[in-house]
């Protein structure tokens, strides 16, 4: 088999995989790996539109909704009209959220070393800019 066609199914094993740990070491947070994107992106940059939220978390926006209903139905993240766009929706993350984040970050400490443990900084940074490439290529 031509390496090409082992690059799909390399990168759905280690989604699945990372997807798989990140749920087993969240679970008892009640939020999911999907959520912690949510809650990453707005720790990292908070206040942006839902819209925008569904670009960076690279999904869609029925998924992104349904999430964020649920972390709003917990008092993690609010969302408001936005003033000049009433189609808009501003998303912003709670006190509360913000902490539940850190903990979250704190329990899936177990799971990047796992993964640093395997691949040294210089790789990462080569898989990081690799992925980047896929990711223009099927854009």
């Amino acid at each position: 088999m031509m390496e090409a066609y082992k690059i799909p199914m390399n990168l759905r094993a280690a989604y699945l995989s990372m997807h798989r740990q990140t749920n087993a070491h969240l679970a008892r947070f009640g939020v999911t790996a999907d959520q912690f994107v949510c809650l990453l992106i707005l720790a990292e940059e908070d206040g942006i539109i839902q819209q925008e939220l569904v670009k960076r978390a690279t999904s869609d926006p029925n998924t992104i909704r349904a999430m964020l209903v649920l972390l709003e139905k917990r008092g993690l993240v609010v969302r408001a009209p936005h003033p000049r766009d009433g189609r808009a929706r501003i998303v912003t993350i709670t006190e509360e959220g913000r902490q539940i984040f850190a903990e979250l970050v704190s329990a899936l400490e177990p799971v990047r070393n796992r993964l640093t443990a395997q691949i040294p900084e210089a790789d990462a940074k080569t898989l990081n800019e690799l992925l980047r490439r896929v990711v223009e290529a099927m854009e």
